[in-house]
């Protein structure tokens, strides 16, 4: 049977504005620098701050406030935004760096470089390629990604060269244009639809000799075999003895699985990562400040408010109507980005002085064992504002400290606990577990319940699976992959 039924349900949703916030949150430095200016550009009404304040506009605002104004609660909840625009994931390793004299007050400066498919365009362009033939190469080039791959499948780039470019290809023609020409680019094996035509295109490159053409073989015809370690069947598949193969092998290991990186890893060491914030000891007490170097300060256009102040005056108000609207249009969205500035500073001052209060002990030593076990939750109930806000923060954002700079994620983790019953970081485990797979024997290396044990063996009591899960959250393979002939 069909009833009726009342029902009462709470929901919190985002006016757009609470959203344009929380986007300026999760900026980076750099992002918002270029945000401001932006906002300059696009927005006549907004000047940068000299000597003036603005207060002495604050009367002229309050009578030209409209509804475009939202309104702005101080509730913490208009942070909060419902999980599913987050991600809480596994924190990755903490690494210690000592870069020698440390100075608070520099930064690392900005170099401007040309990106990886900038410089891939620039060697396809000294090929004679005619004009339809150039134009669809250049579009294949975009499906490359940092690592050097194409990993979509031609009919799908072939598709997509129809609904953007409006011209009809055939795979085959896309297959020949990779082929001879995209693959055949610095550095070698970009262009490679997997791991096994990447590794075969550099070896195609080398002086042909015993190895290199046993490499061949392997690569071509026993791929997975090689893949997956299976060495006594490559030997057998070969007939060759196992200090032969070891000479084989090692010639496959002097070959690049990603060659992209080498591009984009030298870009990536040479600029990009400016700290947010930077946190230093004085006198034994920590000292906080955000990085705001290149931000310019900005106000409300003084000319734009006597040219309101000035039509409002007038007495034929409904002749320059559209004028007022556009003019407050302005002004209201310029007061808006002045206050949202104030509020993002606001934020992340407050989140990021939580979690260097948090963590004190570590941001006094630099010793990453005094690192506590810490979830966003433990800093969003810290100070009152949504998981988000913090996730925002700790995600996207960077600290410089004595003892290095890192990604703010980095430093919360979950929570263990020791034989002593004492609470500890997963942090301080994952540092274990690196130096036990480190010192580890690669003819024989640890399975995941020997790591176990080992760990057991020095106080920690963790499961296989936790083992397991962590080794996969530092990127380590199974012992079997790990194992070297």
């Amino acid at each position: 049977m069909l009833k009726q039924q009342l029902s009462q349900k709470s929901q919190h949703k985002l006016s757009p504005q609470q959203i344009r916030l929380m986007k300026l949150v999760q900026l980076s430095t750099l992002d918002f620098e270029q945000k401001v200016q932006q906002e300059l550009e696009e927005n006549p009404a907004l000047e940068e701050e000299n000597c003036s304040d603005l207060e002495e506009y604050s009367e002229v605002l309050e009578e030209n406030k409209t509804d475009i104004t939202e309104d702005k609660t101080q509730s913490s909840d208009i942070y909060d935004i419902d999980n599913e625009y987050f991600s809480d994931d596994e924190i990755e390793d903490f690494q210690i760096n000592n870069p020698k004299n440390y100075s608070s007050k520099k930064y690392i400066p900005i170099i401007s470089e040309i990106s990886f498919q900038e410089y891939l365009k620039n060697q396809l362009h000294t090929f004679f390629l005619n004009k339809k033939d150039l134009l669809i190469a250049d579009f294949i080039l975009g499906n490359i990604d940092d690592d050097g791959y194409i990993r979509r499948k031609i009919l799908s780039i072939a598709d997509d060269i129809f609904l953007i470019l409006g011209k009809t290809v055939s795979p085959e023609k896309i297959e020949k244009l990779l082929v001879n020409y995209i693959q055949k680019l610095d550095p070698i094996g970009v262009g490679s639809r997997n791991l096994q035509e990447c590794l075969l295109i550099q070896l195609n490159k080398k002086k042909i000799n015993k190895e290199v053409f046993l490499s061949k073989k392997i690569i071509r015809d026993y791929f997975d075999s090689f893949v997956k370690k299976h060495y006594k069947k490559l030997q057998k598949k070969l007939g060759i003895t196992k200090k032969n193969l070891r000479k084989v092998l090692d010639q496959i290991k002097k070959l690049n699985p990603k060659p992209g990186k080498i591009y984009s890893d030298n870009t990536k060491n040479l600029n990009h990562i400016i700290p947010d914030f930077d946190i230093y000891v004085s006198d034994e007490k920590l000292e906080l400040t955000l990085n705001q170097k290149n931000i310019p300060e900005i106000k409300i256009s003084s000319l734009y408010l006597d040219m309101l102040k000035s039509y409002q005056s007038e007495k034929n108000v409904k002749k320059n109507e559209e004028t007022i609207v556009f003019l407050k249009k302005k002004i209201d969205s310029a007061k808006w980005f002045v206050d949202a500035i104030k509020q993002r500073q606001n934020t992340l001052m407050l989140t990021m002085n939580a979690i260097m209060d948090y963590q004190k002990e570590y941001f006094l030593t630099g010793d990453p064992v005094k690192i506590k076990p810490m979830i966003l939750k433990n800093i969003s109930q810290k100070i009152g504002v949504g998981i988000s806000t913090v996730s925002r923060v700790a995600n996207s954002k960077y600290v410089n400290t004595p003892y290095g700079t890192f990604l703010i994620k980095s430093f919360f983790s979950e929570k263990m606990i020791n034989q002593k019953g004492k609470e500890i970081s997963s942090i301080e485990i994952k540092k274990l577990l690196k130096e036990s797979i480190d010192k580890e024997n690669k003819k024989k290396p640890f399975t995941d319940e020997k790591l176990s044990k080992i760990l057991k063996k020095k106080g920690y009591l963790i499961a296989r699976r936790t083992i397991a899960k962590y080794r996969n959250q530092m990127h380590f393979p199974v012992a079997r992959m790990r194992k070297n002939l």
